[in-house]
């Protein structure tokens, strides 16, 4: 089952999850990262970021994958998630640019542009930790309820309920895109450690049902628990619905610390 992590605060999460990417990175200096956008991922990259700050480690050779982008943003605009990504990762950690890569969610492309991402994630030896949030619908990535847990790499149609969610970064909910590219969720299975974070009581819903539930693509992030390797990082809120916090806290506060996450 996937280890279930309870901290007192997503500072504390982050600062989890930031030193077990930089342990991969010592270890492996062309490690590959599987990059989530949004506000739940934000103290990973600020805790990674103050560690290389203060401890340099050479990151040039890592690589990144973003999980989605929307279709028909033009280029720079300031909610693409290329723009995201560069803002919030690969200029605060010192990324090497090349080596980060985003769907191409343009029009013009957008037919093989599935098919292409997948061929880079296979050309970097696949993903060593995906980093993943969860959406109020369970979606992981933008794959919503029905999504085959066999997917890939392609383009989706968002929830309504997604672009409500979203909207918060546009002027209007009317600007808000209505379909996306996203990795899917067989592509997100393949990472080698699934890192799953979630922080605040509007999360605790589909975090019960993602670790607890009914393996069911009605809830897409029940996935995880198909995957040999995964980690859910939560604070207390996302995991008060859990029916088995308790013991999941005995689990975590009995562990060799020399096994990480």
């Amino acid at each position: 089952m996937a280890e279930i992590v309870v901290v007192d605060s997503k500072q504390a999460a982050g600062e989890l999850v930031a030193a077990e990417i930089r342990r991969l990175i010592e270890a492996t200096a062309d490690t590959v990262l599987g990059l989530a956008t949004g506000s739940t991922p934000l103290p990973v990259y600020a805790a990674l970021a103050a560690s290389l700050l203060t401890h340099p480690l050479d990151v040039s050779r890592v690589h990144g994958f973003a999980l989605d982008e929307y279709v028909g943003l033009p280029a720079g605009h300031p909610e693409s998630y290329r723009t995201v990504i560069t803002r919030d990762v690969t200029g605060p950690l010192g990324l090497t640019p090349a080596n980060i890569h985003v769907p191409n969610g343009d029009r013009a492309t957008l037919e093989g542009a599935g098919a292409d991402y997948e061929r880079a994630i296979d050309a970097a030896g696949g993903v060593d930790l995906q980093i993943l949030g969860i959406g109020r619908t369970g979606h992981l990535g933008f794959n919503e309820p029905g999504s085959s847990f066999a997917s890939l790499t392609r383009v989706k149609t968002l929830a309504p309920k997604s672009r409500a969610d979203n909207a918060r970064f546009f002027a209007s909910p009317d600007e808000v895109p209505v379909h996306c590219i996203t990795q899917g969720l067989g592509t997100i299975r393949r990472a080698r450690h699934l890192v799953l974070l979630a922080f605040g009581a509007e999360k605790a819903a589909a975090i019960a049902a993602a670790v607890e539930g009914p393996v069911s693509a009605s809830q897409p992030g029940s996935a995880i628990q198909l995957h040999e390797h995964v980690t859910v990082v939560l604070d207390e809120a996302a995991a008060s619905q859990l029916v088995n916090g308790d013991y999941y806290r005995y689990i975590w506060a009995n562990k060799p610390a020399w096994q990480g996450i």
